[in-house]
């Protein structure tokens, strides 16, 4: 019995949740598992009602689930950064979610912008720090709207906060058993004091980890190559700043915010999982966005959760889905409705 968090949230969130979890019953009647769904009114409208964002108790709750299912976070009417910090963060930081795991795999079917590149192409994984550096909210600024405005953001790096991404990366990487190489993705050359720490640590875990090639870029060299050449790259690790650029550009290559879908792990404890489209709350209501990025990170948390076939059924249902029938992953461009495309995959898990 699996006990599973079930975050909606704004915009279209609700929308594509409601999908991931019709995926979710089905491939638990095939496969023999049970789960329970506890939900949680998180988000912009409530905000807005009650001043409230995450309460205490909320939080101590999602302590005791066995994975959280997350929809949007973004309300057009509440000020940017008090949701995102209020609830996403805060949930990230509490329960020590540290690893952000982003899969970059282009399914046949779907088009990239990348000319001459196809899935044997674009296959690989971002593991993006996901508790310190820039996003760890150290800093402040005075003399604020004054021509002698000072703003400071700091990035705090630790060693035990590098280290372990880093190993998870190699472990990653060991399991997945791809290309069996590690790219560390940094800047060395300005930031020279956080990635010397990087780099160090990088080559230390490294040698614990025979047979997995390693190499390093800096991250505007990884933004290069992943547009010429994403072919090379197998596991990328980076920090948390880096970590979100470049897999804002990975969703892009392997197809748009409609298939991308993420991780906030805690190996240890309490992980969450959501797609990376975002509330998109001009399309709220219409039932025209896709829902295959939060079906693939239904996919995720069961993977995660250890039912590895039933996380097999799903990509291989999704992955009919977009060669045989959606037009676009745009919205209102699928040649299917939301809920339309929910039950195609469905009838793809159940044969």
């Amino acid at each position: 019995m699996y006990r599973i968090a079930v975050i909606p949230g704004d915009g279209t969130g609700p929308e594509v949740v409601a999908e991931g979890l019709k995926v979710l019953k089905a491939v638990s009647e095939k496969f023999r598992f049970t789960y329970q769904l506890e939900f949680y009114g998180l988000g912009g409208e409530r905000y807005l009602r009650t001043k409230e964002i995450l309460p205490d108790s909320v939080l101590n709750e999602l302590k005791q689930m066995d994975a959280i299912y997350l929809g949007a976070i973004g309300h057009p009417d509440v000020k940017p950064g008090v949701l995102e910090q209020g609830i996403l963060l805060k949930i990230r930081f509490t329960l020590d979610q540290y690893i952000n795991l982003r899969p970059v795999k282009l399914f046949s079917g779907v088009e990239t912008p990348l000319k001459d590149k196809g899935p044997e192409d674009i296959n690989f994984v971002v593991v993006r720090e996901n508790t310190e550096g820039a996003y760890g909210g150290v800093g402040g600024s005075i003399r604020k709207g004054t021509p002698d405005e000072i703003a400071i953001q700091e990035a705090i790096h630790t060693r035990k906060g590098v280290e372990r991404c880093i190993r998870f990366a190699f472990e990653y990487c060991r399991k997945r058993n791809h290309k069996n190489k590690v790219t560390l993705c940094g800047k060395t050359n300005v930031l020279t004091y956080a990635f010397d720490l990087w780099e160090r640590v990088f080559r230390e875990v490294a040698k614990e980890f025979e047979g997995i090639e390693t190499d390093y870029a800096h991250v505007d060299a990884v933004c290069m190559w992943m547009v010429k050449n994403p072919e090379w790259f197998d596991v990328i690790v980076t920090d948390n700043m880096f970590g979100d650029i470049i897999t804002d550009l990975g969703a892009m290559i392997q197809g748009g915010l409609g298939i991308a879908a993420g991780g906030n792990i805690n190996p240890n404890g309490v992980s969450m999982f959501e797609p990376m489209g975002g509330s998109a709350p001009k399309y709220t209501g219409m039932g025209v966005v896709s829902p295959l990025a939060a079906i693939s990170a239904c996919q995720m948390m069961l993977e995660h959760l250890g039912e590895d076939r039933a996380a097999q059924s799903i990509e291989e249902a999704v992955m009919k889905v977009v060669k045989q029938d959606v037009k676009s992953l745009s919205a209102g461009k699928m040649g299917y409705g939301t809920s339309e495309v929910g039950d195609l995959v469905v009838k793809y898990i159940l044969g």
